[in-house]
């Protein structure tokens, strides 16, 4: 979710990051002597305790929470982001844009390196997934050995769920793989094949990677979603309240208003799986939780039944969890290894190695 920008704040040069200051409020007490010396103690106790409540807890350091002072310096992340803005002439604005690069790309030229695409979900943008937790599970794992080096970059979608809207009037679809790809293959060093090429995302993001991925298996070779926004056929006639009435106002944007259900289905990931003969060599990996919010493990299940009817292989697992960050914090490392395995083999290996 985008969250409101605070009231103070300092640009950092180069890298948009947002420093925070706090703005504290103090109420004078109209007394004197003993008695307002008493308040301010109160006051200042109070205060300190709410600090201590908001705040994380310090590292532990073996010395009750005290830093120590002959430590050596913090472990240096795995990743560093870079942020910008591409311009576009299809949308007629600039779509911003991060990128999680290796600590050491600025000195590993001429190095190239496979780019992973993650689309986020609703109410997010493109710092959501280094703010949230996205860009930390990824250090571990490439700490741990666990995977090798490759980009992964972070669009902003805004509610677009990464289609050509209806009206014709917000053609994402369209930029994302006429304009933006082109764009990044430019600006870094990524290697510009499909093999080394994959898209990925949670929720609207997720449902966004399925269908580019699906309809654009030249662009990409792997594809995973997570808790992917995937909604069986609508009811008739469609509810304004509830689960299905939040469904129906979300979609109105890209879908048209009224909701246009024939450019729903025409878009969605479930109608597509039914011509696996256009995703040939697209690998591909999809997870839910079983106790999704939105009902979205339904979707899941139902794609899974028709991959499986198909014959088109794939991955599929029901996990225990509910939608969003706590359930991504915990298992989006799945997609990641997932990805990487599918880099690391040219995309000639068949795919298996997300584990439970």
């Amino acid at each position: 979710m985008r969250l409101p920008r605070p009231p103070f704040c300092i640009r950092a040069s180069g890298s948009r990051h947002i420093a925070r200051r706090d703005n504290v409020p103090w109420r004078a007490a109209d007394q004197k002597g003993q008695r307002l010396f008493v308040v301010i103690v109160v006051i200042t106790a109070l205060l300190a305790g709410t600090l201590a409540a908001s705040s994380p807890p310090a590292p532990a350091s073996g010395n009750g929470g005290l830093l120590d002072p002959l430590a050596g310096p913090a472990p240096a992340s795995a990743t560093t982001l870079d942020c910008g803005a591409v311009s576009s002439s299809i949308l007629g604005r600039s779509v911003d844009y991060c990128v999680a690069l290796p600590a050491d790309y600025n000195s590993s030229a001429p190095a190239r390196y496979p780019a992973l695409y993650y689309l986020h979900g609703l109410f997010e943008n493109e710092r959501s997934w280094s703010e949230r937790g996205g860009q930390e599970v990824l250090d571990g794992l490439v700490k741990g050995g666990e995977v090798g080096k490759f980009l992964v970059v972070l669009p902003d979608g805004g509610k677009t769920f990464y289609v050509n809207s209806y009206d014709g009037r917000d053609r994402y679809e369209d930029f994302f793989t006429k304009e933006f790809v082109p764009a990044i293959d430019r600006l870094y060093r990524t290697k510009p094949e499909r093999l080394d090429r994959g898209i990925a995302g949670t929720s609207m993001g997720g449902y966004g990677a399925l269908h580019l991925g699906m309809l654009h298996s030249d662009l990409f070779g792997s594809v995973s979603a997570q808790s992917a926004a995937l909604a069986p056929k609508f009811p008739n006639p469609l509810p304004t309240e509830g689960r299905w009435g939040f469904y129906v106002r979300v979609l109105q944007g890209p879908f048209g208003s009224p909701l246009n259900e024939a450019y729903w289905e025409a878009n969605n990931p479930l109608t597509l799986a039914e011509h696996p003969e256009r995703l040939a060599g697209l690998k591909l990996y999809f997870d839910c939780g079983d106790h999704d919010r939105y009902g979205f493990e339904e979707g899941a299940q139902l794609l899974d039944r028709i991959l499986k009817g198909k014959g088109f292989p794939h991955e599929f697992f029901l996990r225990p969890g509910g939608h969003g960050w706590d359930y991504l914090r915990q298992y989006m490392k799945y997609a990641l290894l997932f990805h990487w395995q599918c880099f690391d083999s040219g995309g000639h290996r068949s795919s298996g190695g997300a584990q439970r």
